[in-house]
């Protein structure tokens, strides 16, 4: 039975407008569930990465600990890395302090590479969230509008036809609410996606910020954070 009344009809009927509008939330629903899939993959991944902290600190030396983490999509292998690259460069520097960077000590140019180090690993992971946020925020909008944009032009065809019939008002007012269904199908799951993504991003953050204290504390002090037993735990850092 042909259904005069639709999705597919509103598309055949629909003037620019009304398609433009389909459209964006055709496009922002696409793009929403890539970043999303994508978001999730990664943080999974990293997750498992994770995992590799604790062999991190029973490596027998730093470029050994090193050596073994996964190399790729892996925030904890950077901030390791810049850490030791951090030390190695301000032993290197010489007497002669001609810039502003040498006249820092040790433990302040280690926190600060940490921290580039850390807020570059937090850019990374938040890249994505303000467009899921903004279609969560807007696409509701989007569809209302196209809604209205939708009643205006039934009403208009009603009027020019002199009639007022049941089929004539409940079929095209109904079909314009499907904008609106648009809408939230396409700001539900960008608001879910992003509360979701969100709250593993804090826990992500808050270990490599834990990672990064125990460097910051090895580095300085020889020894990781509450670790009572330093020297059968630690890599050594001499290597």
């Amino acid at each position: 039975m042909n259904q005069p009344f639709g999705l597919a009809n509103m598309w055949l009927q629909g003037d620019a407008v009304t398609r433009t509008v389909a459209l964006f939330l055709l496009a922002m629903s696409i793009i929403s569930w890539i970043i999303i899939l994508t978001k999730a993959w990664h943080l999974y991944k990293i997750r498992k990465i994770a995992l590799e902290v604790e062999c991190f600190w029973h490596a027998p030396s730093f470029d050994v600990a090193l050596s073994q983490m996964t190399v790729e999509l892996n925030p904890y292998l950077e901030l390791a890395s810049s850490a030791q690259e951090a030390m190695k460069h301000h032993s290197q520097q010489t007497g002669n302090r001609s810039e502003l960077r040498q006249t820092l000590n040790p433990s302040d140019w280690l926190t600060r590479c940490l921290k580039i180090s850390i807020d570059k690993s937090v850019g990374q992971l938040q890249h994505g969230l303000t467009f899921l946020a903004s279609t969560g925020a807007t696409a509701p909008f989007i569809g209302l509008f196209g809604t209205v944009w939708g009643i205006y032009h039934a009403l208009v065809g009603i009027g020019a036809t002199g009639t007022a019939t049941i089929d004539q008002v409940a079929g095209p007012i109904g079909e314009a609410l499907i904008m609106t269904a648009l809408g939230l199908a396409v700001a539900i799951p960008a608001v879910l996606g992003y509360n979701a993504i969100s709250r593993n991003n804090k826990v992500l953050i808050a270990e490599l910020n834990r990672f990064g204290n125990d460097l910051y504390a090895f580095f300085i002090t020889g020894a990781r954070l509450g670790q009572s037993e330093v020297s059968t735990s630690r890599p050594s850092s001499q290597d």
